[in-house]
């Protein structure tokens, strides 16, 4: 079973291998992120995160899963030493950097649940998969047409922070200004939830991010600077 929708601003594919799991399966994964879509897009002005960031409401009036999703916001802020922040002055509150992977997730979730055994999920690159091997490739940071390195996924997630599809978007949350140091940030974990929000963080850290993004525990990293230097992790599952 394949599907494709624009959900979020971007294209999300659906790759269900197993015979037996129910269309309507499916059909919930994508009306879950339709959902996350109206509910915490900065961008809606009637969303959950519009109308808390308007000061309309409270700690008490928000939804069990935006709580969620703040808390996760406000983990990665104290853990980049404010590099990786959602409220920067003179904008607006955008929870993006973690919704995204946390929601594509919870998709994934919902299809575990149905009875799916492998599928991938990939939402603009960014990738949760099971029972692979699954390939991955890794696009070259300035060259569209190219590869920087294909990985191998099995039971796991993989995402990628570049300034590539959307200009200088990451900003460092220390200065205001956009994040310097880095052309690509590529994490695989053990969950989308974590790769992508560990790759925006260290990616607004800059060149001191690959080490930070290194040291988190089921993290493997694939990395360009600057200067064009690769970094990347013993442990990353690069394909044979």
């Amino acid at each position: 079973m394949r599907r494709v929708e624009h959900v979020m601003g971007l294209p999300v594919s659906l790759r269900v291998d197993d015979e037996d799991v129910a269309e309507e399966a499916v059909d919930a994964v994508f009306a879950w992120l339709h959902e996350v879509d109206a509910r915490f897009s900065p961008f809606r002005p009637d969303s959950e995160v519009s109308r808390l960031d308007r000061g309309q409401l409270s700690g008490d009036d928000l939804s069990a899963d935006l709580r969620e999703v703040l808390g996760l916001c406000e983990h990665y802020r104290a853990a980049t030493g404010g590099a990786f922040d959602v409220r920067l002055p003179g904008r607006g509150l955008d929870p993006c950097a973690v919704v995204k992977g946390w929601s594509v997730q919870r998709a994934a979730e919902l299809l575990t649940a149905a009875g799916a055994e492998r599928f991938c999920l990939n939402a603009g690159g960014d990738v949760v998969a099971t029972d692979g091997p699954w390939r991955v490739g890794v696009r070259h940071p300035e060259r569209a047409d190219r590869l920087c390195t294909v990985l191998e996924i099995t039971d796991g997630a993989v995402a990628t922070s570049a300034r590539y599809e959307r200009g200088d978007h990451i900003l460092d949350g220390r200065t205001g200004r956009p994040a310097t140091g880095l052309l690509s940030m590529t994490v695989v974990a053990p969950s989308l939830t974590e790769a992508d929000s560990v790759a925006t963080a260290a990616f607004a850290m800059g060149a001191e991010g690959v080490e930070w993004a290194a040291s988190r525990e089921g993290c493997e990293v694939f990395a360009v600077d600057d200067e064009r230097r690769v970094f990347r992790t013993p442990g990353l599952p690069v394909a044979a």
